[in-house]
């Protein structure tokens, strides 16, 4: 059992930020080393042949990444990163009602880690794959 479950905190001790808020995605788990995204689509989401834009997947792949090495026991103590590199492979098409990403840290240091993530639907299907390098940052700034 984790701190935030044993306090009964939510899954981040963080407000969703602004970007987070106007796509509706949700991480839905968050422990050492990976993370779990949600995003339910909604019309907006969509591109003109009426799939999720590639630009969401990247940007769920993206943000599933970069919060899996940034886990921190202490909700006090945030851990942030930033994307040095990107890679993302798209493979199928989405069918379903919701796009779930999840991400592994795969390697790293001190200052750097790997990760790689996937996208599927709440079908099964796969949408697309990423790897990803990220550097660690002090504070939010």
């Amino acid at each position: 059992m984790t701190l935030f479950e044993e306090k009964n905190l939510p899954l981040h001790n963080e407000a969703p930020y602004p970007l987070q808020n106007h796509l509706g995605f949700k991480l839905t788990e968050w422990r050492k080393d990976f993370c779990r995204v949600e995003l339910p689509l909604k019309p907006f989401l969509l591109n003109r042949y009426g799939i999720p834009h590639g630009g969401i997947n990247a940007t769920l792949l993206d943000t599933a990444m970069g919060y899996c090495a940034c886990y921190s026991e202490d909700p006090n103590t945030p851990i942030f990163a930033m994307t040095l590199s990107l890679t993302v492979n798209y493979l199928g098409q989405s069918t379903g009602n919701t796009l779930i990403t999840e991400a592994n840290r795969t390697g790293g240091g001190r200052k750097t880690f790997f990760a790689q993530g996937s996208v599927t639907d709440d079908t099964g299907q796969i949408i697309a794959t990423a790897t990803g390098v990220f550097r660690f940052r002090l504070g939010a700034n």
